[in-house]
């Protein structure tokens, strides 16, 4: 499975942008997906993940009622949509698959990952 990781950008704060992680392979609808975050001299963090159907997420702290994650298999996309975006979201943000179909908020839940999308919020 390769996921390729779009939609970054520059936003003011308080605006929105929406990330999508596209995967090829047939097996990617059975995977859970989750994205993660690296600002500049910090190490990479959770954000939100998925279940494989949908049926399940989980967000960090930081980021819950802001953030909301979500996925269409038949287009082999997950998608997540960030409102009221604030400076310290300012990150590269990559998405990640795991060959279960639902997996932790930890880096070594997953098995493949995309190469990450530059968010910048500006004050």
């Amino acid at each position: 499975v390769q996921l390729q990781a779009s939609g970054g950008g520059l936003v003011q704060a308080g605006g929105s942008l929406r990330l999508s992680c596209a995967a090829s392979g047939r097996t990617f609808s059975v995977y859970a997906v989750g994205w993660f975050r690296q600002a500049p001299g910090k190490e990479r963090e959770f954000v939100a993940n998925i279940a494989w159907s949908g049926s399940s997420t989980r967000y960090a702290d930081s980021v819950k009622g802001r953030f909301t994650i979500s996925r269409d298999n038949a287009k082999n996309t997950v998608y997540l949509q960030m409102n009221s975006l604030k400076p310290e979201d300012t990150a590269v943000y990559y998405c990640a698959g795991a060959r279960a179909r639902w997996t932790s908020s930890s880096e070594s839940g997953y098995d493949y990952w995309g190469q990450g999308t530059l968010v910048t919020v500006s004050s």
